[in-house]
């Protein structure tokens, strides 16, 4: 090794060590010696320096990517159920009793109780959406002026069951046509109280005569908007006012 090393030297190196002394000879050995010593001792650090960086950077790439990972819960069935519920759209009438929706309406049945407030007498109804003012049949009607303004008293009857006198005013006039008569006819309509289960209110009526039809009061969806809802397979729902 040390002689293919003294080869690469230069000319002018390998004649100085001929008229060299022992010791200059031995100086200059140990001199070329050192140089492939620390070459190599260099070499190593270096390596180890790259290695120890390399594997630094590898913690700190594993470390960041640890941190990345996240772990997801399984959702259990039950809330995966609960969410599909709430998915719904639209409200629905849902009954909260049997008298009452959960906000607030009154199940009516296709036929009620109404108690109206003026006779303070209770009579059986038909309830009927399809009609939009309500009615009330009446007998003994006597029309007439009170202060400048058309007034009508009259009386309900219900089979053998006739109530006593009431006067109200005329809020308007309507021209109808009853299936017993051929001709429409110029009726009254006027304001009235009644009460169908626990709700109480004022609604239109028009005066005709009923006789011929089963109930003495028919209420319209005048009467129901906003207030009420009908379960036209029931009857008496509300039941009969005291």
């Amino acid at each position: 090794m040390l002689l293919k090393r003294l080869s690469k030297l230069p000319k002018l190196c390998v004649i100085g060590f001929s008229y060299s002394s022992n010791n200059d000879w031995i100086a200059i050995m140990m001199k070329l010696c050192k140089v492939p010593f620390l070459l190599s001792i260099s070499s190593m650090l270096m390596a180890c320096v790259t290695t120890t960086k390399m594997v630094e950077k590898g913690q700190v790439n594993s470390k960041t990517s640890e941190k990345k990972v996240a772990i997801v819960p399984k959702e259990d069935s039950k809330s995966v159920a609960s969410k599909a519920t709430t998915t719904k759209k639209g409200p629905q009438k849902i009954v909260e009793s049997d008298n009452k929706t959960l906000d607030g309406k009154l199940v009516l049945g296709a036929e009620e109780w109404v108690y109206v407030s003026g006779l303070q007498e209770s009579f059986k109804a038909r309830v009927d959406s399809g009609a939009h003012t309500s009615s009330l049949g009446i007998v003994d009607e006597v029309l007439f002026e009170r202060d400048g303004h058309d007034w009508v008293k009259f009386k309900v009857e219900d089979g053998d069951k006739k109530s006593k006198e009431i006067s109200l005013p005329v809020k308007r006039w309507v021209k109808i046509k009853q299936s017993n008569t051929s001709e429409p006819q110029r009726r009254p309509i006027v304001e009235a109280w009644v009460q169908v289960g626990s709700l109480k209110d004022k609604t239109d009526f028009t005066l005709a005569d009923r006789k011929h039809l089963s109930f003495p009061i028919l209420l319209g969806r005048e009467f129901l908007k906003d207030v009420a809802v009908v379960d036209v397979g029931t009857t008496y729902k509300q039941g009969k006012p005291k």
